[in-house]
């Protein structure tokens, strides 16, 4: 009898187990749009600071080594290409060539993984690599300019990077407090 007494204390009735659901169900209504906002700037934030990474990388490789570096995406034949969607690499050229050359001592440095599905990023028009000369600075035409990236239907979340031909990065931030980030100048990040 004292037995079947605790086991009855301690269970639940159908009402108070459907007044939990329903707090619950309300409660994560509520807080989910929330957090899929909080993911995607997550995302937007860890891509944006794994590029900065990769370019202060590369520019630091240039300099340490006093080697021409080359950071780029790499197609299958090893050359640089403009699919900045796809994984991008850091490779000491030596030849100046923009092909990445395992056979002849080129050293792969560095790769950074292909970026979310459906997310875009974009440097420049037909622009397929940057160059780092071993003063750390960027050279050659398409050097200098800003890497844009814009998540999927969430376009007031995307982020830059300028680089300059002094080869030092700027991070875009939100300069006139409407929620979406700007460069320097004060243009807000736009994708094709």
């Amino acid at each position: 009898m004292l037995l079947s007494y605790f086991y009855k204390d301690k269970a639940f009735t159908l009402i108070e187990l459907m007044i939990s659901i329903s707090v619950i169900s309300i409660l994560a209504s509520i807080a989910l749009p929330n957090f899929t906002e909080f993911i995607v700037k997550v995302r937007v934030d860890n891509e944006i600071s794994q590029l900065q990474r990769l370019l202060l990388t590369a520019r630091n490789q240039a300099i340490n080594t006093q080697f021409p570096v080359t950071l780029c995406p790499l197609n299958s034949q090893n050359q640089c290409n403009t699919q900045w969607n796809k994984a991008i690499s850091v490779f000491i050229d030596l030849n100046n060539n923009n092909i990445y050359e395992p056979l002849n001592n080129e050293t792969l440095v560095r790769t950074k993984s292909i970026i979310f599905d459906g997310d875009k990023l974009q440097y420049g028009l037909g622009r397929n690599r940057i160059k780092y000369a071993p003063t750390g600075r960027t050279t050659g035409w398409g050097s200098n300019g800003t890497f844009k990236y814009c998540p999927k239907n969430h376009n007031e979340k995307s982020r830059a990077i300028v680089i300059s031909t002094s080869g030092r990065l700027y991070i875009s931030n939100d300069i006139d407090n409407d929620g979406k980030d700007e460069t320097r100048n004060g243009a807000e990040i736009v994708c094709r």
